[in-house]
């Protein structure tokens, strides 16, 4: 049975599936915590980015990225983050069948 997660108001069925994918992380210590869409970032005069999940490790504070598939105006705000804030890590989710891929969107400097 899967947990039940309540704090994913506004979530799509991707990224609630996710959400309950970190909720695991997070009990079995692999990741310390996680906020939905905790974070606004400024990319530019009126160009925000809100990141579907910022996600704490051990040795990183990463945004997380779900996409079923990806629109080129979000393709280019998340390089534009990654490489506005290259202090974090922005990784992009994808899921295929019952898994979840992530790349890792390397700062375009």
């Amino acid at each position: 049975m899967k947990p039940i997660i309540r704090d994913f108001e506004g979530a799509n069925k991707l990224e609630t599936a996710y959400g309950q994918h970190l909720a695991f992380l997070k009990r079995t210590g692999v990741i310390q915590d996680f906020r939905y869409e905790g974070m606004k970032l400024r990319l530019a005069n009126k160009t925000f980015y809100t990141p579907d999940f910022f996600v704490i490790t051990e040795e990183h504070m990463e945004f997380h990225e779900t996409k079923g598939w990806m629109r080129d105006d979000a393709n280019v705000k998340l390089k534009v983050a990654a490489t506005r804030f290259p202090w974090f890590r922005f990784i992009l989710v994808t899921k295929e069948g019952k898994s979840f891929n992530s790349k890792l969107i390397s700062p375009e400097l």
